[in-house]
């Protein structure tokens, strides 16, 4: 089966990250990185490739991703991969030499960073990386000589200089070749770097604050601007490598789940830098919660397997029996580990994106191809109809008790979700929490249309609601004279657990019950779900904006404290519209004098 590149691309994130492209015995082909996934990798299925980069597109059977936090975090990492891995692609295609360093001389009074490509045993100074690319060492002199104005050039050009150079013009130098800085300062600025060079800014941050306060108190104003921009830069440095904190061994376990398909990324984070990411998609054949889910394959992944425990471990639920899998781990590894999910700073952050990975795999998943096949041709025979069905909507509604009324369209097509085609309908003029009145009003206004030729009408038209909301959706069809829609009602079992939903076809005498293991049903539950997930969107987004701006800002009187009093009291504007004097009156705030106001404003 060829690679189908579109839906692929549908799926990915516009995150940093890595990809891995595999051919159809699952071989690494190529290893790359991107400061953001979906362009990059939308560029190898369109415009001009050169002879090889087309070779690779062609052997392309399937591309995963790792989403990290920055790009040069996914740089590191695609380097690491390379040299464990070394595909064949970027081993034709890419600069495979030494790793390059930062070097600084230890014999030069002014010493400068240079770029190195490997250690010289000849020289004498300090050698610092070794770095991931040509680019991140480019990109760490420039910062350094940004910060702490570093000379860059060659020592028989620092010889020969009689004036400065653009480069002091342009605040990227001191000029110590004219002796515009003290041998002491230029060596104090030069340490300064080398701290920040070994992960320890925030020392250097604390100096310079130092210095500024004291170069303010005497008066030298010039001076302690001078430090004030250079403690600036160096906040915006250590922004850039908030990342890589320079300690911390972890491994990060996440948990995302959807009808039918199940994923866990684990990413592995040794000395505080991310080292690559795995996915693994257990069955669940005992129907196991997630968390317990989790916990389980924790306890496989490390016990009886020859894996490097580190000294954290992070999941993103809080697993059952932590404790016991915490000791049993602590006793194989022969020292204390730490299992948990309740993590912050740094470890929050590997959390947070195992979690987004998670995520980001399932949501592949779901857009596969031959998944998405199976579930519609799974649906077909459960409801013995003679096609596959091409496309699905359901509709949903949602308020909160009353207000601010929303129904929902989402539609399915043989590429999963079509969200070009989502609608939301306001629901106006019912009674308040009535959601029969909100569901014929919405299919209503959708069908109407459709069925006067505007748009395409569904093979299948799914409601949340069981019978009731089905009873009203035969009515509407029937109204408009449609009839060429297979109705499907989906009301929650007793316990409103996934799996125990009952299927109602085209009327509440004939009903359906899938098994759990069903991908027809699995589908249902899905598109179910988006429908649910998209009301609730389109609801609070329309609760909020009558909250905002509420007639409760044309009375007089009535001002911020007193608005947000009496929604805080009445739980929304429709319940501030349905008080009586006297129950507006019992307000915090709110004289009898004011409720008589507010009921008449509000009611005329």
């Amino acid at each position: 089966m060829t690679f189908d590149a579109r839906r692929f691309l549908e799926t990915v994130s516009e995150s940093p990250g890595i990809y891995r492209m595999y051919d159809d015995q699952s071989n690494t082909l190529y290893i790359g990185k991107a400061r953001r996934l979906k362009p990059r990798l939308a560029s190898y299925f369109r415009g001009a490739l050169n002879a090889k980069t087309q070779a690779l597109v062609s052997r392309i059977h399937d591309i995963q991703v790792t989403v990290t936090n920055s790009e040069t975090e996914a740089l590191l990492l695609e380097q690491t991969l390379i040299k464990q891995l070394r595909p064949p692609y970027n081993i034709l295609l890419r600069d495979d030499k030494s790793y390059p360093f930062v070097f600084v001389s230890d014999r030069h009074p002014y010493p400068a960073l240079e770029y190195k490509r490997a250690r010289t045993r000849h020289e004498d100074g300090r050698y610092f990386g070794p770095y991931p690319s040509s680019n991140a060492v480019r990109d760490t002199l420039s910062l350094m000589q940004k910060v702490f104005r570093i000379r860059n050039c060659e020592d028989s050009v620092f010889a020969h200089r009689t004036r400065p150079c653009l480069q002091y013009q342009i605040q990227r130098c001191s000029a110590p070749c004219v002796d515009y800085i003290s041998e002491e300062d230029y060596r104090r600025d030069i340490e300064h770097a080398i701290q920040c060079l070994e992960g320890r800014s925030e020392a250097v941050s604390k100096e310079l604050t130092e210095e500024m306060e004291a170069a303010s108190e005497a008066l030298n104003f010039e001076e302690a601007a001078r430090l004030r921009d250079q403690l600036q830069d160096l906040r915006r440095l250590q922004q850039r490598q908030v990342v890589d904190t320079g300690s911390g061994d972890a491994d990060a376990f996440a948990l995302a789940s959807q009808p039918g398909a199940l994923c866990i990324s684990v990413l592995s984070i040794r000395q505080g830098r991310l080292l690559g990411a795995r996915h693994y998609s257990p069955t669940n054949n005992l129907d196991l919660g997630e968390a317990q889910l989790l916990g389980d394959f924790v306890s496989q992944y490390y016990l009886g397997q020859a894996r490097e425990i580190p000294s954290d471990v992070l999941t993103s639920h809080p697993v059952p029996d932590a404790e016991l899998i915490a000791s049993a781990l602590s006793e194989n590894a022969g020292r204390r580990i730490r299992l948990t999910d309740k993590v912050r700073g740094h470890r929050a952050q590997w959390r947070e994106l195992a979690r987004t990975n998670a995520e980001q795999q399932l949501a592949g998943q779901l857009a596969n191809q031959t998944q998405l096949a199976k579930r519609f041709e799974d649906l077909r025979q459960a409801l013995d109809l003679e096609h596959t069905p091409q496309r699905l909507e359901c509709f949903d509604i949602s308020h909160s008790h009353g207000e601010a009324t929303v129904a929902s369209c989402v539609v399915f097509d043989q590429d999963g979700p079509r969200k070009s085609d989502y609608r939301r309908f306001n629901i106006k003029n019912i009674a308040p929490g009535d959601d029969y009145a909100a569901m014929q009003q919405a299919l209503t206004r959708r069908f109407k249309r459709l069925a006067e030729g505007e748009g395409v009408l569904p093979d299948i038209l799914v409601v949340d609601g069981g019978k009731g909301q089905l009873n009203m959706a035969r009515d509407v069809l029937a109204d408009l004279g449609v009839t060429q829609v297979q109705l499907l009602g989906v009301a929650k079992g007793t316990t409103r657990k996934a799996g125990l939903e009952t299927l109602y076809v085209d009327t509440v005498d004939r009903s359906l019950a899938l098994p759990p293991t069903s991908p027809g049903l699995h589908l249902i539950q899905h598109i179910r779900d988006e429908s649910h997930r998209f009301a609730i969107a389109g609801h609070r987004a329309k609760r909020d904006k009558a909250r905002r701006t509420s007639t409760l800002q044309d009375i007089p009187g009535v001002g911020p404290k007193r608005r947000r009093e009496l929604l805080r009291f009445f739980g929304g504007l429709q319940g501030i519209k349905q008080a009586t004097r006297d129950e507006l009156a019992r307000v915090p705030g709110i004289s009898a004098t004011m409720a008589d106001t507010i009921h008449r404003a509000l009611h005329g």
